[in-house]
């Protein structure tokens, strides 16, 4: 069985990894110095999961509601490649400050992630 990168796979913030925290998830980027970014409603404005239904479709909400032309060249096929394996998730998510990502993770960290967005 595959097991997820828990990374940034596209967009802003990629090649950071997603860890699970104490109490919500969070990016970090291993070389480089910079801030982690805790994963939870005071830095996400959304997220939202890319189902296999969602990929195959090209109107989906999910790219109509502006998931944006940084995160769209390969969310086919990156959520084509991931989706099919049990308990790996692929979410877009938008940040508050603007910034947006495509992340790759487990099923710890999503459940983290729902929580922490709750």
């Amino acid at each position: 069985m595959a097991s997820a990168k828990n990374k940034v796979i596209k967009g802003d913030y990629t090649e950071w990894s997603v860890f699970k925290g104490v109490n919500a998830p969070y990016l970090h980027l291993t070389f480089g110095g910079q801030a982690d970014i805790i994963l939870n409603k005071a830095t996400i404005e959304n997220y939202e999961i890319i189902t296999e239904e969602q990929r195959k479709s090209g109107t989906s909400a999910v790219l109509r509601a502006g998931a944006g032309a940084v995160l769209l060249g390969g969310v086919g096929l990156l959520a084509g490649l991931s989706a099919k394996n049990k308990g790996i998730y692929i979410v877009t998510i938008q940040f508050k400050d603007g910034k947006k990502s495509l992340i790759e993770i487990d099923d710890k960290i999503y459940k983290q992630l729902v929580e922490a967005m709750f």
